[in-house]
């Protein structure tokens, strides 16, 4: 981490009781990704998606109220073993607002997963743990834990 962020960080963790390989292709395959990704209520629509190391993911999350909320993340690492690596954008090509990681620890017949987003500002880091971004994530990752049939 570098110095400075951490009062920018967000880190969430679950462990999954699947192992890696399942994990993994619940988050590689772009009809899945689409199926689990966001918290309880939420829904995703694909605008273009190329999951790979300078690939892209163009995506509209909808909230239970119908609200949309544009979204960009623009990969640099993406692979089971070194994890995934990204920028969120708020929306096409727009501002960044984080940094973020996903890695994959193989505990044998479970995975642990580790989500981190270091926030372009302490204030925005701030904010979105106000709205419960720390809650909204681990019902994403509960989400994905129930769509591999692993919750």
């Amino acid at each position: 981490m570098d110095i400075g962020a951490a009062d920018r960080t967000m880190t969430l963790e679950r462990i999954i009781n699947a192992p890696v390989a399942a994990v993994w292709a619940a988050w590689s395959d772009p009809e899945a990704l689409r199926q689990w990704w966001g918290p309880d209520g939420f829904s995703c629509k694909t605008r273009r998606i190329d999951l790979r190391a300078g690939g892209e993911w163009v995506f509209d999350m909808i909230g239970p109220d119908g609200t949309v909320y544009p979204n960009h993340h623009l990969y640099h690492r993406f692979d089971p073993e070194g994890g995934i690596d990204y920028a969120l954008l708020w929306g096409e090509n727009g501002p960044k607002h984080a940094d973020a990681t996903a890695r994959f620890e193989d505990l044998g017949a479970r995975t642990r997963v580790t989500l981190s987003m270091i926030f372009v500002t302490a204030e925005e880091c701030e904010t979105a743990k106000g709205f419960g971004a720390v809650e909204l994530g681990l019902q994403t990752l509960g989400k994905l834990a129930a769509f591999i049939g692993a919750d």
